[in-house]
């Protein structure tokens, strides 16, 4: 029974998210002209994986106490490159992913690097970072153009099976190749402990460098993911400074929607996961309900609050900080 309800404490924000998803996409699907069908369902995966992705980058650093707000350039930068290098044969566009995917984790392990031994703060370092990988997209996309492997970008975009989408297949792929070995790790712990209590941390023996270091090259990595899935969506590259920045703010929203607390070493990447899928339904009801898109952004700031005021409840009982780490 004690586990049972320590269970329930440590996840109840993420079951939140999950009931909030679940509650929306069922009134967005039972009012859609097309009711709920397999077509529905992927095109609205395919939006809200994107998002996903970078609410999963942005959580991992956000655990350890820090924030990344040049996760969305990451994606931007990664969709340009993507739009160069993933093309040819299989060969060629195996290659040009794996370039891709490095190149997120490099982006990832300079805001590392500077943040833990130049020791400047976290928001400030990855927005002057983020600049600079926009300066980088730019040269390379100064004009939307490119191309990408048209049969994969297909096929990634698809159906499983016929009504399953690919999309969420590759999402829980790497919920399980990235986010569960990492939780589960030393370094995932001590990522925990950093963002609970760095110092304490630290005292303990604990990896904490490492722990924040391999936070923000997985962050790069899994920016990078997204921004190749938006060449497969989009079969393009375009440096778009303000999508890099409307994702890098999507994500912080989804982050909190998903029951991560900002002050760190509290939440998951699936809760992450699930705030994301919840904040993308905001805007497919506005849809079905045929709102003028210019209330989008005051519903979106309405459901935030509200569920950010929901899961804050706890904090009413809370004396000091070691009690909000049960």
């Amino acid at each position: 029974m004690v586990e049972w309800r320590y269970w329930f404490a440590e996840n109840r924000n993420t079951l939140l998210a999950v009931l909030m998803f679940v509650v929306m996409f069922a009134i967005y699907a039972g009012n859609h002209p097309a009711g709920f069908t397999a077509n529905v369902v992927q095109t609205a995966a395919n939006k809200a994986t994107l998002l996903a992705f970078v609410a999963m980058a942005q959580a991992l650093v956000i655990i350890t106490s820090g924030i990344d707000l040049s996760v969305g350039m990451v994606l931007t930068l990664a969709n340009c490159v993507a739009s160069w290098i993933v093309v040819g044969t299989g060969l060629e566009t195996t290659l040009g992913i794996l370039g891709v995917l490095a190149t997120g984790a490099l982006c990832g392990a300079v805001n590392g690097l500077i943040v833990i031994f130049g020791r400047l703060q976290p928001i400030v370092t990855t927005i002057a970072t983020g600049a600079m990988f926009y300066g980088i997209a730019l040269f390379l996309r100064p004009f939307p153009g490119g191309s990408v492997n048209e049969t994969l970008a297909d096929f990634m975009t698809g159906k499983a099976f016929g009504f399953f989408p690919m999309s969420f297949v590759a999402l829980g792929a790497v919920v399980l190749a990235i986010w569960v070995p990492y939780s589960r790790s030393v370094i995932g712990r001590a990522a925990y402990a950093a963002g609970s209590s760095e110092s304490a941390a630290y005292m303990s023996g604990m990896p904490v460098k490492l722990a924040k270091f391999t936070a923000y090259v997985l962050s790069g990595l899994l920016a990078a993911i997204g921004g190749l899935y938006l060449t497969f969506f989009s079969y393009t590259g375009e440096a778009a400074y303000a999508s890099g920045n409307t994702y890098t703010l999507f994500s912080i929203a989804a982050v909190v929607l998903g029951g991560v607390s900002l002050m760190g070493g509290r939440g998951s990447a699936i809760g992450a996961i699930f705030g994301a899928l919840a904040f993308r339904t905001i805007g497919d009801l506005l849809f079905v309900f045929d709102f003028d898109p210019l209330w989008q952004p005051l519903f979106q700031g309405v459901v935030l609050l509200f569920a950010v005021s929901i899961s804050a409840f706890g904090l009413f009982r809370v004396r000091n900080k070691l009690d909000w780490f049960p």
